[in-house]
């Protein structure tokens, strides 16, 4: 899958699943709350481009210049190569489980955290102005931080933060494995999951780019109506 419908796919996730984590999950109590649901949708659809850290052509290589390509090259070969190791469960739980603990660690770097996570949703989500690299980043950055500060005045508290990460990582391996290619989701087992029958659609083609992504697209919009319009009846 693409960069975009990775983003998509970690805030629809985020989305409908709220409800059942503020239940369930002490950690995620207030996930429904308005600031809290819109901020965890972001920071899901940023985790969901982490598992491709490991390609260094891939949309996070790029979001933060030589920093992170650097690094997709460093997570590259430790990997071993893109859809290996950070396409897994371990990875998904790993990155969740440092994630918390470095939240509680401090509140600063909790913060970094969130401010990478959104700048990586909306550089997905092609937030810009085409043609125009510097600007863009430079309109990221300014978003990115009208955001963090927005967050913060309404209270938002990131207890979920950790979770957040495990489950926008879950979703891109989830994703990818739709795809022809699947992901050696049990990895260090190298087998690979995929759908049956060889009907696993192909990345960035005509399924993705007129289906699957306006799909998700809309399915991310009926989802904010349901959850910041409780009060409204169907029917």
């Amino acid at each position: 899958m693409m960069g975009h419908s990775h983003a998509l796919s970690g805030a629809l996730v985020w989305l409908a699943a709220a409800p059942g984590l503020a239940a369930l999950v002490p950690v995620a109590e207030h996930a429904t709350v308005p600031a809290e649901l819109l901020a965890g949708a972001l920071v899901c659809a940023g985790a969901a481009m982490l598992p491709d850290l490991d390609h260094p052509k891939s949309t996070i290589a790029q979001t933060f210049g030589p920093v992170t390509w650097v690094l997709s090259r460093a997570v590259n070969g430790i990997a071993g190569g893109h859809r290996q190791a950070t396409h897994s469960l371990l990875f998904c739980a790993a990155a969740g489980v440092g994630t918390h603990l470095l939240a509680q660690w401090h509140t600063v770097a909790r913060d970094v955290v969130v401010v990478l996570m959104i700048g990586l949703a909306l550089r997905a989500l092609a937030v810009g102005v085409p043609g125009r690299t510097l600007t863009s980043a430079m309109l990221n950055v300014l978003l990115t931080t009208a955001l963090v500060v927005i967050f913060h005045s309404f209270g938002v508290g990131y207890g979920w933060l950790g979770l957040a990460v495990a489950i926008g990582s879950l979703a891109h391996v989830v994703g990818d494995c739709l795809t022809e290619r699947g992901c050696p989701v049990l990895w260090p087992i190298k087998a690979r999951w995929l759908l049956p029958y060889k009907i696993g659609f192909k990345t960035g083609k005509w399924f993705e780019q007129r289906f699957l992504a306006p799909a998700l697209s809309v399915g991310i919009v009926v989802l904010l109506y349901l959850r910041l319009m409780p009060d409204v009846t169907i029917g």
